[in-house]
């Protein structure tokens, strides 16, 4: 019988709590909790953020239910975080489809319409994607985005993404599919 893989990313680091990441200059990124729930909601009232995200929210009930479910994923290497800076939220980011055994993830993130311009989402990336390959241990990070999303391509390329190609109708939007630029980069970059 051939023997089965061991995972690249150790499952167990997941069985603990998630941990809240400092980056420069006042940044963290925390676990998200249920008193973030009316912020959430305002963010995807915001155009720029419902154009790029299929899912709109409804009400401030249904964010929570999100919350929760943003923090029950943790266990499986998907974490979300409230990124802040000098403690109020200013964006979110994530670890999304992450395959522990490819030792594999794919960074997502938004930044609220009064924090862009501030560099929060390149430096939320570079924090997290530093964590992710030191302490998590991943080998390849993934991002994604439209080809029609310019800000999300300047974030890439400022935090060393390397462009490798487009995905045709690769991806979901308000007013229907989008090719998506991939990006990712290497725990050997």
């Amino acid at each position: 019988m051939p023997e089965l893989m061991s995972a690249v990313v150790d499952p167990g680091t997941f069985s603990t709590d998630q941990p809240t990441l400092t980056a420069e200059n006042g940044l963290a990124l925390r676990p998200w909790n249920e008193a973030d729930a009316p912020t959430v909601y305002e963010a995807f009232q915001d155009p720029a953020i419902r154009h790029w995200h299929v899912r709109t929210a409804e009400s401030v009930e249904q964010v929570r239910q999100w919350i929760s479910r943003w923090r029950s994923a943790w266990s499986t290497g998907n974490g979300q975080w409230a990124v802040t800076s000098c403690g109020e939220v200013a964006g979110r980011i994530g670890l999304r489809s992450s395959d522990l055994i490819e030792g594999v993830t794919e960074l997502a993130y938004w930044t609220l319409p009064a924090w862009r311009g501030h560099s929060i989402a390149p430096r939320a990336a570079n924090t997290l994607t530093r964590w992710a390959f030191d302490d998590l241990g991943f080998d390849r990070i993934e991002l994604t985005h439209s080809v029609q999303n310019l800000p999300s391509c300047r974030v890439a390329a400022k935090c060393g993404f390397a462009f490798e190609g487009t995905l045709r109708g690769a991806g979901r939007h308000s007013d229907g599919r989008h090719d998506m630029h991939l990006h990712a980069r290497l725990r050997t970059d």
